[in-house]
């Protein structure tokens, strides 16, 4: 399987809605509530993406004592590639801001 290292911008919001203990549904209705609609990442997507992104170790179950709803938490390694990836998103816009201002550069 492809690293995740960099991720699509459906695994970084997903990523960054597992920051606090969630199931699927509540990061469903996250990710779609703070991008006012934009984004709206369904079921199936969605459950394809948690179980890779538990075969890479940035998510853990939290809670299973719900067997219809299990929560599930960033961990440590997954805040990490969630810190890499949005420092690589700063320059991003970084550059296309500069550039859009005419290409001043510091």
């Amino acid at each position: 399987m492809k690293s995740l290292e960099q991720l699509t911008d459906s695994v970084f919001y997903i990523m960054a809605a597992f920051i606090q203990p969630s199931h699927g549904y509540a990061v469903m209705s996250l990710i779609e509530e703070i991008t006012n609609g934009t984004v709206v990442i369904g079921p199936a997507s969605l459950y394809t993406i948690i179980k890779k992104l538990l075969k890479e170790s940035y998510i853990e179950l939290y809670d299973n004592t719900d067997s219809r709803r299990k929560v599930y938490v960033l961990t440590d390694h997954g805040r990490e590639v969630l810190r890499q990836d949005i420092e690589r998103r700063k320059i991003m816009v970084q550059f296309a801001e500069i550039e859009l201002q005419g290409g001043e550069t510091k």
